[in-house]
């Protein structure tokens, strides 16, 4: 996958609609910004903008991947199983959100108790010493493994993505060679 042949072609592509990169960014959702990182092959929009984006511009996603027309179109089971990958990617987005907003929120309570705490001056006192200490501790492990979880689960997804790009990409072009 070329990404300056791809932003090539987007460019070309948002050309003959006669459209801005403003535009685009405002049809997409996205920052016109990430249009232009797209288009100057900086980097690659999500899988699911790239179903956006081939639909929009009526073109197969092997021509956009590829970064150049085709005369022959991708074949109807390849696109059903890249919109599999696309649905799936959201889904694991969507889990992963709801753990981190989970843990932003328990941070937050914990905070919020240490905070009331040490305003009226109890963090130094017996047990309630013990439960600042806690609170405080759990603020810091919960941003902790926020960090860690996001950076580790967004690595998974980004490679078990490019995998199945890659396989389907192959069975792709077996399928047009035989």
């Amino acid at each position: 996958m070329n990404q300056k042949k791809i932003g090539a072609l987007l460019r070309e592509l948002r050309r003959e609609k006669n459209l801005t990169q403003e535009q685009l960014a405002e049809i997409l959702g996205v920052t016109n910004r990430s249009v232009s990182r797209w288009e100057n092959g900086v980097n690659m929009p999500d899988f699911d903008l790239v179903i956006e984006i081939v639909n929009y511009f009526e073109v197969s996603i092997d021509e956009f991947l590829d970064g150049e027309r085709k005369n022959d179109m991708i074949d109807k089971k390849t696109e059903e199983k890249l919109l599999k990958v696309a649905d799936y990617e959201n889904a694991e987005k969507q889990k992963m959100l709801r753990r981190i907003c989970r843990l932003f929120i328990l941070a937050i309570a914990a905070f919020i108790v240490y905070a009331v705490l040490d305003v009226l001056e109890l963090t130094e006192t017996g047990i309630y010493e013990d439960i600042a200490s806690f609170s405080l501790g759990l603020v810091f492990g919960m941003l902790l493994v926020g960090a860690l979880f996001t950076s580790r689960y967004m690595g998974r997804i980004h490679a078990f993505k490019q995998r199945l790009l890659r396989r389907v990409k192959g069975q792709s072009t077996e399928n047009t060679a035989g």
